[in-house]
């Protein structure tokens, strides 16, 4: 009994050793560190927390988790007051916007003093951001139209005969041949024209000038040539085939009369059409009528030949409007000296009206308007956004006119700019983006 006494008054020391030590240590560690201990944990899982020193369930001294001092808050410098609804209304003390509301302390951000809203670059490729550069150049308001090629009526000539005869030899064997002004297209024997040139003969033998002068305007009025009526007083030789000849250069069309067809002054022989200049006529809306007048730039392309811009003018405005489409038709001039414009070609045209020259543009997709103001974004180096409020002035297809707050050069973002603007506005940095740099 003696023995078990002595034992467990061993153990009793041992125990109290033990819990002094580790007092003993955690006061130890809390007076080096300076700071009070929350916990103790285990080295390898911090989910084995402890009130005091001990091991973990690995034999491992358990680690002192310190408590955080609370740390002193840095005030905010107070930069303006703003209207919550205009971020350009700005006071340098508390009041009432115009609209009756109170204004809205700005404080200095750390994250940013020049008022930029900064971007990583992996955010900007994940929004797709692009941009553009602002340029200056030619504008005006326009109207985007389709249309079609069609020959210049101006420049068609109908070959018609003003006696009947009979087509003895034709020159011209199939359409879409190509002749020059002067060379043969037929030959045609007519009785009327054989009669005029044996009066005219006898005119001349007569020395009659007033009936020479008679026979002669006959022959003429019957479409003989003066080349024609000059062989014949010089030979004195009728010519029983009358050869006719193309009045100018052209491409035919209609080859209606065959070879060995008798024909009478109302048939059409054929027609020979020139493409140097052609037409193109083109439809525009009701609204767009006012915009339209003769002399008007018009700008076209066509798809089959990309890159490629032909310039031409509006030289007539039809007088009335199509009742079904309620659509007014347009004629456009262009000059075609290479004739790859054809007849019937599909062709997109835009028609200027109040060109001005020399004006700073920007993409149209670039604005945005939030109906209090316009504004655009500018993007800086690293990833830095400025908006920067604009105003804007004529719309001419996919540009817009800026009259002020830019300059030429400056990058405007043309893609993803309302995802950046309304980072900005969650932010609350909109207010201090208007006067960025």
């Amino acid at each position: 009994m003696k023995r078990i006494n002595i034992i467990i008054s061993l153990l009793l020391s041992v125990l109290l050793s033990a819990c002094t030590e580790a007092g003993d240590a955690e006061r130890d560690v809390a007076t080096e560190s300076g700071k009070e201990i929350d916990y103790w944990v285990a080295p390898m899982d911090a989910n084995y927390r402890r009130d005091k020193p001990g091991k973990s369930p690995m034999g491992m001294d358990l680690v002192p988790v310190y408590k955080e001092q609370p740390t002193e808050k840095k005030e905010k410098k107070l930069l303006y007051w703003v209207a919550p609804m205009d971020a350009n209304y700005r006071r340098d003390k508390p009041g009432k916007s115009p609209m009756g509301m109170d204004l809205v302390p700005v404080y200095e951000e750390a994250e940013d003093a020049s008022g930029a809203v900064i971007i990583s670059p992996a955010m900007v490729q994940n929004l797709g951001v692009r941009t553009a550069v602002t340029e200056r150049g030619r504008l005006g308001r326009m109207i985007d139209t389709v249309g079609y090629v069609s020959f210049d009526e101006s420049l068609i000539a109908h070959v018609h005969l003003r006696v009947e005869g009979w087509i003895e030899k034709l020159y011209v064997a199939n359409e879409g041949e190509r002749v020059k002004k002067g060379d043969a297209l037929f030959e045609l024997y007519s009785p009327a024209l054989v009669n005029a040139q044996e009066e005219y003969l006898e005119a001349l033998k007569s020395n009659n000038q007033r009936l020479i002068g008679f026979s002669r305007d006959r022959l003429l009025s019957l479409d003989i040539s003066t080349d024609q009526v000059e062989s014949l007083r010089r030979t004195r030789k009728v010519k029983q085939n009358v050869t006719f000849r193309a009045r100018q250069d052209g491409i035919v069309t209609s080859l209606n009369t065959p070879q060995g067809m008798f024909v009478k002054p109302a048939t059409r022989v054929m027609s020979l059409v020139d493409l140097s200049r052609v037409w193109v006529q083109v439809e525009v809306f009701e609204r767009q009528a006012d915009w339209v007048k003769d002399g008007q730039p018009a700008e076209m392309k066509l798809a089959f030949l990309p890159g490629r811009t032909w310039q031409g003018d509006v030289v007539y405005v039809y007088p009335e409007l199509d009742k079904k489409t309620r659509t007014l038709r347009v004629r456009l001039q262009f000059d075609n000296p290479d004739e790859n414009l054809k007849p019937n070609m599909y062709a997109n045209v835009k028609l200027y009206n109040g060109i001005k020259n020399n004006i700073l543009y920007v993409p149209r997709e670039a604005i945005i308007n939030s109906g209090r103001m316009t504004r655009v974004l500018i993007a800086k180096d690293a990833g830095k956004f400025f908006a920067r409020e604009v105003t804007t002035g004529i719309e001419s297809g996919e540009y817009t006119e800026i009259t002020e707050g830019l300059q030429e050069g400056d990058k405007v973002v043309v893609s993803g700019q309302f995802l950046i603007d309304s980072e900005a506005s969650l932010k609350g940095s909109q207010t201090r983006m208007s006067d960025g740099e």
